[in-house]
């Protein structure tokens, strides 16, 4: 016999499905088009009703929901939301984390946000923050694989405590014009935590370190904090995938 739910858990359900927190960046947008949305409703009901499927967007965007992340610190987590577009082995770090100085052994797995993906990003590994870095750029396509040197973005360098770098680096795409990390060179990370968010459409690329195998398939789609991407003790042989 099927067990009926409590209504803790019906509650539970509801708070992680509906009433998604906001990222605190989304604040303004949502207060500004929700004060537009109310005075044009004194004007026009097709231009409120407009504004107001535009608030409602706003919202939608900069939810915030909860998710599980798997507790091992030899696990490598997504830090987005989106699509697997590329993976590409043995390639250097970007030359902002010091790539001219590191050999090209790492592994790169590109992840595209559309706009109807969730934007917060998370920490992938557990660690130490040992370099970070900011450049500005162009606004390509996200999904294109010289957004990666062309477009505007904010690069970490994560060191674990058994010494493996891994690069995690949040990219603006076509119409994403705002990155936001919170995080800083020296501090202390955790798997799975918030450290950013890229406002509309966007891209995330992390780099692998040598042995450590992708565990994702071009064409997957990823969580942010819970899809594991790859394990550091290089324990599993990398994965394949079909479309069905």
């Amino acid at each position: 016999m099927t067990k009926k739910p409590t209504t803790e858990t019906l509650f539970d359900t509801i708070k992680n499905t509906v009433l998604v927190p906001l990222h605190p960046a989304g604040f303004p947008f949502v207060a500004g088009a929700g004060f537009i949305t109310l005075c044009l409703m004194l004007v026009s009901d097709t231009l409120s009703l407009i504004m107001g499927i535009l608030t409602l967007f706003c919202v939608y965007f900069f939810r915030d929901p909860v998710r599980v992340t798997p507790q091992n610190d030899e696990l490598v987590i997504s830090p987005a939301d989106g699509k697997v577009i590329h993976i590409i082995e043995n390639v250097a770090l970007p030359k902002e984390l010091g790539g001219e100085n590191e050999p090209a052994t790492f592994t790169k797995i590109s992840i595209f946000l559309s706009v109807f993906d969730v934007h917060v990003n998370r920490i992938p590994v557990t660690g130490k923050i040992i370099k970070s870095a900011y450049n500005p750029g162009q606004f390509l396509n996200a999904s294109l694989d010289k957004a990666s040197d062309k477009n505007e973005r904010a690069s970490l360098l994560i060191e674990t405590h058994t010494g493996q770098k891994l690069g995690v680096i949040q990219i603006a795409g076509l119409i994403a014009r705002r990155i936001i990390t919170d995080v800083t060179e020296g501090d202390q990370v955790e798997t799975g935590s918030r450290y950013g968010i890229i406002q509309f459409g966007s891209r995330a690329d992390i780099y692998l370190p040598e042995g450590c195998a992708p565990l994702v398939c071009v064409g997957q789609r990823a969580i942010g904090g819970e899809t594991v991407l790859g394990n550091l003790r290089g324990s599993e042989p990398r994965r394949t995938g079909k479309s069905h």
